[in-house]
C-alpha cells in the first residue's frame, strides 16, 4: 500500500467531529470513500498543523516507525496525506477507551484480568524489540482498547517518543512519564535498549495489582531519586493478598540494571503470566485504582507541558551517583 498521497485530504474522506487535540495537532474521525480494502470505512485522521511543529523531523520519524509496524495490539497507520500547510495521518479509530477506564468500570478484576494484560502488552512490546523500536513513553493514556466489547483488544498508541535503537548509538534523550520513566534515563548517560520500557510494564502491573504507583513523590527531585535507587515496598493491607509469584515479576521489572530486567518474551514466559495469577477479585486495588485513575486525570488537565518543562529542570538538580 503506498502511505504518502499527494491528492487532497477531502478527496477520499469525510471528515467528522473532533475527538481528540495537541499542541500541535487535531484528530478527527472520518468516513473513508475509496476503494482500498485495506483501509476501515471509519477511521481517525491526525491533522499536524506543520506551523506549530518545532521539528518536522520528529514528525517525519513518528511515521516512518508506524509505517514499519503490522501488529494487532498496535495502533496501524494507513496512509498519510502530505499538504503545504498540515499533515494528515489516517489511522486506526479506537473507540474503547484507555485501560484503567476499562478496568475501573469492569464488575470484577482479579490477578487474571491483570495477567491477561500483561501478557498482551509484552507480546506487542516483544514485537516492537525485535524491530529494534523502543516506545519509550508506556504509561496508562497510551493503553487503548480497540473497542467498547469486553474482549477487546488492547492497542498501544503514541509513537511521537519512538526510536529505532542497535546502530550503535545511544539514546540520551531524557524523556517520557515522571513516574513511569526508568532509571537509566534518568542518569542520562545513554541507553540502547527496550530495557527501558519494561520499567514501565513493571511500573504499570504494579499498578493493576494494587491500584497506585511504586514511586510517588510531589516534587521531581525526590521522585526521581526514588526511581533511581528503586525504592519501593508491597504495603499491607494492599499486597496481602497479592500471589508470590505477581510479586516476583514486579521485581524483576523493577531491576535497575537493565541488562537483568526481564525482556517482553521472558515476561510472556513468567510462571505467573502462563497460568499462575490467581481469580480471586481485587477489590481493595480496584477501590484504589479509581482514586489514582481520578487523580492521574484531573493532574493531567492541570498540568500539561509543565511537567515536561519540571522535569527538565528537576534532571538539571539532581545528583546521579
Amino acid at each position: 500500500m503506498g502511505f504518502l498521497k499527494k491528492d487532497p485530504l477531502k478527496k477520499n474522506y469525510d471528515i467528522g467531529k473532533q475527538l481528540g487535540s495537541g499542541n500541535f495537532a487535531v484528530v478527527k474521525i472520518a468516513k473513508y470513500m475509496g476503494k482500498d480494502t485495506n483501509i476501515p470505512a471509519t477511521v481517525a485522521v491526525k491533522i499536524i498543523d506543520k506551523s506549530k511543529v518545532e521539528d518536522m523531523n520528529d514528525i517525519t520519524r513518528e511515521i516512518d516507525i508506524m509505517q514499519s509496524m503490522s501488529h494487532d495490539n498496535v495502533i496501524k497507520l494507513f496512509e498519510i496525506y502530505d499538504e503545504p500547510k498540515k499533515m494528515n495521518l489516517i489511522m486506526e479509530l479506537v473507540t474503547g477507551g484507555e485501560l484503567f477506564d476499562r478496568i475501573v468500570a469492569k464488575g470484577s478484576y482479579s490477578e487474571k484480568d491483570a495477567a491477561e494484560v500483561i501478557v498482551t502488552l509484552s507480546g506487542a512490546l516483544a514485537y516492537l524489540h525485535d524491530k529494534k523500536i523502543v516506545h519509550r513513553d508506556l504509561k496508562p493514556e497510551n493503553i487503548l482498547l480497540a473497542t467498547e466489547a469486553d474482549d477487546a483488544p488492547i492497542k498501544v498508541a503514541d509513537f511521537g517518543l519512538a526510536r529505532v535503537c542497535g546502530n550503535g548509538d545511544l539514546m540520551k534523550t531524557a524523556c517520557g512519564t515522571p513516574g513511569y520513566v526508568a532509571p537509566e534515563i534518568l542518569k542520562n548517560k545513554g541507553y540502547d535498549s527496550g530495557a527501558v520500557d519494561m520499567w514501565s510494564v513493571g511500573v504499570i502491573l504494579y499498578i493493576l495489582l494494587c491500584g497506585f504507583p511504586p514511586f510517588y513523590e510531589e516534587e521531581l527531585p525526590a521522585l526521581f531519586d526514588q526511581i533511581l535507587h528503586a525504592r519501593y515496598d508491597f504495603p499491607s493491607p494492599w499486597w496481602d493478598n497479592i500471589s508470590k509469584d505477581a510479586k516476583d515479576l514486579v521485581v524483576k521489572l523493577l531491576e535497575l540494571s537493565p541488562t537483568k530486567r526481564l525482556t517482553a518474551v521472558q515476561v510472556m514466559q513468567h510462571p505467573w503470566c502462563k497460568g499462575n495469577a490467581s481469580t480471586t477479585p481485587l477489590d481493595t486495588a480496584k477501590a484504589s485504582l479509581r482514586k489514582y485513575n481520578a487523580s492521574r486525570k484531573l493532574k493531567k488537565v492541570a498540568m500539561g507541558v509543565i511537567m515536561q518543562k519540571k522535569m527538565a529542570k528537576a534532571l538539571g538538580e539532581l545528583k546521579v551517583e
